[in-house]
């Protein structure tokens, strides 16, 4: 007898089906486990077309699927109900069905549909599924090498634009410490025309997702400038002019300076390394640099100089105290995630299923550098709001960030502990307003 599953209708085949189906039976014939599968997928779900929606769908049916059920020769389907699904998910039945229509269509997923219509399954005494009508996870068995070696692919192109993105940094510095030094010392060449033509091209930077061919066209526009304003410096002196390295301060570029300084222009999916704060403990342990300037009763938000132009001063001193009550929320973890589905997505790429606050922590912990927020505006944070807190604070600002609401994230972190401090920041609203408006 059905169990309970609603009716799921009677499918008109579609090419995206009839694919699905193929690979459904093509993962039949492989031994490739749950982990490996899903990992796979996810890792490359912004690739081919998967929306954060769809990767938490996938998660949850994953989730009801049991390891035996991945074993060659076997189809690892999954029975649940709408209702279940729906309840688990938060949503409707409609955004239900327009997130499952989308795994079939990219061929994610398949579906084995009953007689009657209805999802339903038993197993036998041994654990392992008899009969079984529903979502068919087979597909992502059968694919999983594919996406492996997509990901592969991504992560050389990855390594190739941070390599450009550096190469463009260098540049930018180089052309303003050289650019600066000559009008500060009053030295005859073009420096207003090279000054207006370096603003133009520092405006030219894209947005968010840029590719490969973008990269390499920005950065021959800045080695052509670069060389030029050169030439002009070394034309003003009879004597031989300055290094490169003492006209930008020997600073070391490392990744996460690149990250911060170029993160206008990072793409989409791009990770840079950061440095990651992990604790078991109530409240994170400060570093000694925090709490050096702590004593002094300021901390300095660390960005790249040449970062100022797009960032407010106010950003990178940010005041607080240490009598200041936390404040709490009653944020979830699924409201979290469907409230800022931009940081759900990355966070899911980096650390796979977010379980607990500890996973939420430690994605915002790698996150928060894409951003924009050093970090030391991480460990005030953390001690102003409380680790989950701070988690959520992160997710917030990372979430419209990326949406292109907030400019200037380290100046609206700032904004938040000001609110935290005079007891008037109700975060709550900001979520469940956000979520009005994706509904909207």
């Amino acid at each position: 007898m059905p169990n309970g599953g609603k009716s799921s209708g009677w499918r008109k085949p579609t090419p995206g089906l009839v694919v699905a189906e193929q690979h459904a039976q093509a993962g039949e014939r492989v031994d490739i486990p749950k982990t490996r599968a899903v990992v796979a997928c996810k890792k490359v779900g912004a690739a081919i077309g998967l929306k954060s929606p769809d990767m938490l769908l996938l998660d949850t049916l994953a989730a009801v699927a049991q390891p035996q059920d991945w074993e060659q020769g076997r189809r690892p389907i999954v029975w649940a109900s709408n209702n279940f699904l729906t309840e688990q998910l938060g949503w409707s039945l409609s955004a239900l069905r327009r997130h499952v229509r989308r795994l079939c269509d990219i061929g994610v997923i398949a579906m084995k549909d009953s007689p009657n219509g209805k999802r339903w399954g038993r197993r036998g005494d041994d654990g392992y599924i008899v009969e079984a009508y529903g979502f068919d996870l087979a597909p992502l068995a059968a694919r999983a090498e594919e996406f492996e070696a997509l990901h592969a692919v991504l992560q050389e192109e990855r390594q190739f634009c941070a390599s450009l993105r550096n190469t463009i940094t260098v540049a930018r510095r180089i052309i303003r410490a050289k650019i600066e030094k000559a009008m500060e010392s009053r030295l005859r060449g073009p420096w207003r025309d090279l000054e207006e033509e370096f603003a133009t091209m520092l405006q030219r930077l894209p947005g968010r997702s840029v590719s490969a061919q973008k990269l390499l066209d920005l950065v021959d526009w800045f080695t052509d400038l670069k060389g030029r304003v050169e030439e002009a410096f070394e034309a003003a002196f009879d004597w031989p002019q300055k290094s490169d390295a003492e006209l930008v301060d020997n600073v070391k570029i490392t990744q996460e300076e690149v990250a911060l300084d170029s993160i206008e222009m990072t793409p989409t999916g791009t990770v840079s390394e950061t440095h990651i704060l992990t604790t078991n403990k109530p409240d994170p342990v400060k570093s000694n640099r925090f709490e050096t300037k702590h004593a002094a009763g300021v901390v300095q938000d660390s960005v790249p100089s040449d970062n100022v132009e797009r960032l407010d001063k106010q950003d990178q001193d940010i005041q607080w105290s240490t009598h200041t009550t936390r404040p709490k929320s009653d944020i979830d973890i699924p409201t979290l995630m469907q409230a800022c589905p931009e940081f759900a997505e990355m966070a899911r790429s980096l650390c796979g299923y977010l379980k607990d606050w500890n996973d939420v922590h430690r994605a915002a912990g790698q996150l928060r550098g894409v951003a924009g927020i050093s970090k030391d505006a991480w460990n005030v944070a953390q001690n102003t709001f409380g680790p989950e807190v701070a988690a959520a604070v992160i997710a917030l600002i990372y979430d419209k960030h990326a949406t292109g609401e907030v400019l200037s994230p380290g100046g609206y972190l700032r904004g938040m502990i000001e609110k935290a401090r005079a007891g008037e920041l109700h975060l709550e609203r900001s979520f469940y307003g956000r979520m009005s408006g994706q509904a909207a």
